[in-house]
């Protein structure tokens, strides 16, 4: 420890947001740049505790206090190989992680954690600009093949885990860009592309091949990739959305959320070459149905497309500003958190349910909707809601866009080929090496977790690279 008084002396610090009338004017990252001098000073807060509870909170169980030490005394190489040793893509979760590990950091009782994420970020940025971050190249072939399907944050870190160790891999992805959702998902102002590209760049020249364009189950066949491929990971994205069934659904001007989104990125990477039918919030009266991260990014996104207004909905009633008994340190609260692109310009309304979609011609012109009532959590936290008598009331809108999550990975020709095993929720049932139904046919990442954080999937994709190298170790001794 390197401070031992550091956690008094100084005050929690991150990097400030660029300001909104700025910000709102392009699509680079809200943020500004934390000088790495300050960061030191943020190390210097971490108490390193005899039980480090931001390592519970963490499912890559990244050594936190370790790196935040030897960002405080300047030791930056070493913090970076630390940092790797754990997480594969550490500029992605320090750019869009939630932070559960600072949720459960000790100082996080008074509400002042150490800028956990922050340090990540930095620490991965100063490795990039010193050129410390290079291929790792296996130092001999094993000469097995593997098929990664879906290029997303657990595909990827299947693919580089498997690479590393001499085998052969090739992700296959059926969109035109590698990424997955970090890539046509999430706006560039949370995570701007060549971030993405630059590290996809280094697997390529770890020996990973990258197949955009190829829907495997339709473009590729399951025997084909029997016949070629030794083992096959599936790690495509939980892609269904979740439908709101109600009166007037089929007017135009609604959308599902990830349609708008993808369209956004896909036109900042090339603006004359969008092919889909445009979905626009300039100068629109824009509702959006959900109150997440995905709604969030509806908010920003739309905000940067000339919006008129935005109105973002919740079902679910407003969250505490503060932890409640409930949700008692070190657990995940559940309380109100405001993004940068709520700042930016948003209403935000809770216990509100859409009762129907309304408009006098083809268009959607007004929703139809009603206040909620909850009841307080039984003993398994479950609320029951009603509808509050009298409360329906109507506001206006132009725009329409569906952001309520996603209930699965959707039809998939390849797992039905297959004829995998589901399991209750409707994923793929699969054991702890992430090995499916199928010998040699394992999942990693939304298929069998269900949507779910960047951070995880990444863990999920590193566990089942560890199952496919059992698996051919296996058969290769066999």
């Amino acid at each position: 420890m390197g401070d031992v008084t550091g956690f008094k002396k100084h005050e929690r610090e991150v990097a400030p947001y660029r300001a909104v009338e700025v910000r709102v004017g392009d699509w680079n990252d809200v943020a500004e740049e934390m000088p790495d001098d300050r960061l030191q000073i943020q190390g210097a807060r971490c108490m390193e505790c005899g039980i480090p509870f931001c390592h519970w909170g963490c499912p890559l169980g990244n050594v936190i206090p370790d790196w935040n030490d030897l960002v405080h005394r300047g030791r930056w190489r070493e913090a970076i190989e630390t940092l790797h040793a754990t997480n594969n893509f550490p500029e992605f979760t320090g750019r869009i992680c939630p932070a559960p590990c600072e949720e459960s950091c000790v100082l996080n009782i008074d509400e002042r954690p150490v800028a956990i994420r922050q340090i990540e970020l930095n620490i991965v940025e100063h490795a990039f600009r010193e050129g410390w971050i290079t291929p790792v190249v296996a130092k001999e072939p094993t000469g097995k093949r593997v098929a990664v399907v879906g290029s997303g944050p657990a595909g990827l870190a299947c693919a580089q885990q498997l690479a590393r160790v001499g085998h052969d891999v090739t992700v296959f992805e059926r969109d035109e860009r590698i990424g997955g959702l970090l890539t046509l998902g999430i706006p560039d102002f949370k995570l701007e592309k060549h971030v993405v590209e630059r590290r996809i760049d280094q697997m390529r020249a770890e020996g990973v091949t990258f197949r955009t364009g190829i829907h495997v189950g339709h473009d590729a066949t399951l025997d084909q990739m029997r016949r070629e491929y030794d083992a096959i990971c599936l790690a495509g994205g939980s892609r269904k959305p979740r439908e709101l069934g109600v009166p007037g659904r089929e007017l135009d001007g609604i959308h599902f959320a990830m349609d708008f989104l993808t369209q956004q990125n896909r036109r900042n990477a090339s603006p004359e070459a969008n092919g889909h039918r445009e979905i626009s919030a300039k100068d629109r009266r824009v509702i959006v149905i959900g109150g997440g991260d995905t709604g969030s990014d509806c908010v920003g996104t739309s905000r940067r497309q000339g919006a008129k207004s935005v109105t973002q909905l919740e079902i679910l009633p407003r969250p505490p500003r503060e932890r409640g008994e409930v949700m008692a340190w070190p657990r995940w609260p559940m309380v109100l958190r405001t993004s940068s692109s709520h700042e930016e310009g948003c209403e935000r309304d809770w216990s509100v349910s859409t009762k129907a979609f309304l408009g006098s011609g083809d268009h959607v012109e007004q929703l139809q909707l009603v206040r909620l009532e909850w009841s307080e959590p039984d003993e398994s936290g479950r609320r029951q809601m009603q509808e509050m008598a009298g409360s329906e009331f109507t506001i206006d809108a132009d725009l329409v866009l569906l952001a309520m999550g996603f209930t699965g990975p959707g039809r998939n020709r390849l797992v039905e080929e297959l004829q995998l095993e589901m399991d209750p929720r409707g994923f793929v049932a699969c054991n702890e090496d992430r090995m499916t139904s199928r010998a040699g046919v394992f999942v990693a990442g939304d298929m069998s977790l269900g949507a779910s954080l960047v951070v995880r999937a990444i863990q999920d994709g590193k566990i089942a690279a560890q199952g496919v190298m059992r698996y051919l170790s296996e058969q290769r001794d066999g």
